[in-house]
């Protein structure tokens, strides 16, 4: 083989890493969608009977999985390596989505969301520690968001396949779909995943995280200091609450937390909001769709932004543009909802994606995936968090409204935590 021909091999490799991370993340974006598009098809399923306290009930209980995932498998990642958790998080997930199509009754179907969470609780900060180790421009926001693109994107299309598939084939079908991706997903991970070099290297591996970095054109980052904030042999979780990064690490969880309740208060209640306001489910699931299509809108344009006046900066404007336009959710207008629901979708999901990015940027790579496992995974506790005020918003008849007026107050918050950080790195 000539050099040439050894290049091109290289290259062609190489493109591989942000694609499989980018599908491992879709699932997640499937996951974040399918209940609240199935929700009101579970509400009229005469053979399980269930009631909106039911169906909040299993949806805080999936969370609960995805928090407890979150943390464990984020943490675990810079323990046992990014492609090994990656792998095990994708083939858990897809092997108990598939359980939620066939389970007999609700207690079943929840355990079976509880499970799955825990698989793919871990896939985010995992996916988002490796690509961004893996970029070419590390601690700017492009490598984050258009990671996410792929959560949301996995959101629109299953909003979309949720209009098409529900009314002919019902609820089950959504499962079926959302556990085949794993069927090439997996394959292609085994065998062109790389490991991290990041990981490599602090675990004394330093050859072969050069073969790699060479492999896939990198610069290695520098080993740490003797002085430096925290050593290779420091114990990830330790390090987060350790001085340099404790202040850090409060903040980005109260701002995960508020990100996260609204993505998840959202998706899991707004075709439900919307039908209560009288809309049809097929408008109501059309909502779903608009917010979601805004949001791969607003982080195609938030990871410029991010690169040019650094993710923090960013973050704060985009919390902040979120509170406005949720409360503007309330306004009754006509047509112009749609374009409301589509700007609320472009500032609510890529504020909390911006989060992410400020944490990977400001933690060295011995703790970075921990750290973003905890950052999701304490986000998680607001996930769980926004389906509840949703649906006791609901119950109470208070959802429209003043439900919009309680998401903007949560955006607002988030933005006055993200601004109390401060830069590390």
């Amino acid at each position: 083989m000539t050099t040439s021909q050894r290049s091109a091999a290289r290259a062609s490799t190489a493109l591989w890493v942000a694609p499989l991370c980018w599908v491992a993340v879709l699932l997640d974006g499937f996951d974040l969608v399918v209940l609240g598009a199935v929700i009101p098809s579970l509400l009229d399923y005469e053979d399980w009977g269930l009631t909106t306290g039911t169906i909040t009930f299993i949806s805080t209980f999936g969370l609960v999985g995805m928090t407890i995932g979150a943390l464990v498998i984020g943490t675990l990642t810079d323990v046992v390596g990014r492609r090994r958790a990656l792998l095990f998080a994708v083939a858990a997930f897809s092997i108990l989505t598939l359980l939620c199509a066939v389970a007999p009754n609700p207690f079943f179907f929840g355990l079976f969301r509880f499970l799955a969470g825990v698989g793919l609780g871990g896939a985010l900060p995992t996916a988002l520690a490796l690509v961004n180790e893996f970029s070419k421009r590390q601690g700017g926001g492009s490598a984050s968001t258009l990671l996410m693109t792929g959560y949301h994107v996995g959101a629109v299309a299953t909003a979309a396949l949720a209009i098409v598939l529900i009314e002919p084939f019902g609820w089950r079908s959504m499962f079926v779909v959302g556990a085949l991706p794993a069927v090439v997903l997996i394959p292609l991970m085994l065998r062109y995943l790389p490991e991290s070099p990041s990981y490599l290297l602090a675990h004394g591996k330093r050859a072969e995280a050069e073969a790699i970095a060479k492999q896939y054109g990198l610069e290695l980052e520098a080993a740490p200091a003797a002085d430096a904030p925290v050593a290779a042999s420091a114990n990830p979780v330790r390090a987060l609450f350790s001085r340099p990064f404790l202040r850090n690490s409060i903040a980005i969880w109260v701002t995960s937390f508020m990100g996260l309740l609204l993505v998840y208060g959202l998706n899991t209640w707004l075709p439900t909001i919307m039908r209560e306001a009288g809309y049809d489910l097929g408008a109501s699931l059309t909502f779903l769709l608009i917010l979601n299509a805004g949001a791969v809108v607003g982080l195609l344009i938030a990871g410029g932004v991010a690169n040019k006046i650094g993710p923090r900066t960013a973050a704060i404007i985009w919390f902040a543009g979120a509170a406005v336009f949720l409360a503007l959710l309330s306004v009754k207008v006509s047509f112009g909802i749609y374009a409301l629901v589509f700007l609320a979708g472009c500032f609510v999901f890529s504020a909390q994606v911006l989060v992410y990015a400020f944490t990977s940027a400001n933690h060295p790579p011995q703790i970075r995936a921990t750290a973003l496992g905890w950052s999701a995974g304490v986000g998680r506790v607001g996930a769980i968090c926004g389906p509840i005020l949703g649906g006791v918003l609901l119950g109470a008849g208070y959802a429209v409204p003043w439900g919009f007026y309680a998401f903007a107050l949560v955006g607002l918050l988030g933005a006055i935590a993200i601004s109390s950080t401060r830069t590390v790195r």
